[in-house]
């Protein structure tokens, strides 16, 4: 399995061998998960893989991130999934679900 190597942020684009949907999770948090240009790739990468479980709880993440609650709830929802107390800590737990490998 792929995942997400917490050094790779450092670095000015994501590594070659992520999944669409850890790719999304990756321009999330090297956007210090607030709106700009690094959430609109990771959005329009969700929006590229509806249907896709994965892709769709990062999507509700997206719009939870941009303060969009309706649209976040609706994706929350679709994915029969609750969002942890804060956005960080939902990343965070999408992460441990999908892929992060441990920091050294």
């Amino acid at each position: 399995m792929t995942k997400i190597d917490p050094v790779s942020l450092s670095e000015a684009t994501p590594p070659s061998d992520l999944p669409s949907s850890l790719l999304a999770l990756w321009w999330l948090k090297k956007g210090d998960l607030v709106m700009g240009t690094e959430w609109e790739k990771a959005h329009a990468i969700c929006q590229q893989n509806e249907g896709k479980p994965d892709c769709d709880l990062i999507h509700a993440l997206a719009h939870w991130i941009e303060g969009d609650e309706s649209n976040a709830n609706y994706w929350y929802h679709r994915v029969g999934a609750k969002r942890a107390a804060t956005i960080a800590a939902e990343w965070e737990r999408i992460a441990a679900k999908i892929g992060l490998e441990p920091s050294a």
